[in-house]
C-alpha cells in the first residue's frame, strides 16, 4: 500500500537529518494518513478511504465529502476517489434531469 494521500495526493517528501555538528544524512518525511470512513450525505453510505490530517480538516471545512469531491482537481485524487466523484457526480446528474422534467 502506498503512502499517497487518496484525496489529496500528499506522499513522502526528502530532506536531512542535521546533527548539532552540521552532519547531513538523507531522510523521509512521510504524510499522517489515517484510514478513515467518511459518510456520503447523496450517496447515503461511508467510503473507508486512507487520507492525510490535513485532507480530513480540509473535507471537514468544505462542508463534507461531497462537497470536497465536487471541488477537487481529478489529478490529485486517486482511482478510488476518482470513481466516488463520478458517482456521485451521476446522482446530482439524474437529479437535475428529473427536476428540469417536473
Amino acid at each position: 500500500m502506498s503512502r499517497v494521500c487518496e484525496l489529496t495526493g500528499k506522499g513522502p517528501m526528502s530532506g536531512n537529518n542535521v546533527s548539532h555538528a552540521k552532519n547531513r544524512t538523507r531522510r523521509r518525511f512521510l504524510p499522517n494518513l489515517n484510514q478513515l470512513t467518511l459518510m456520503s450525505e447523496k450517496m447515503g453510505r461511508g467510503y473507508s478511504l486512507r487520507i492525510s490530517a490535513a485532507a480530513l480538516r480540509s473535507v471537514d471545512h468544505r462542508g463534507g465529502l461531497d462537497a470536497f469531491l465536487a471541488k477537487a482537481k481529478d489529478t490529485e485524487l486517486s482511482d478510488r476517489a476518482l470513481k466516488i466523484k463520478r458517482e456521485i457526480s451521476k446522482l446530482d446528474d439524474a437529479a437535475d434531469a428529473a427536476v428540469l422534467t417536473a
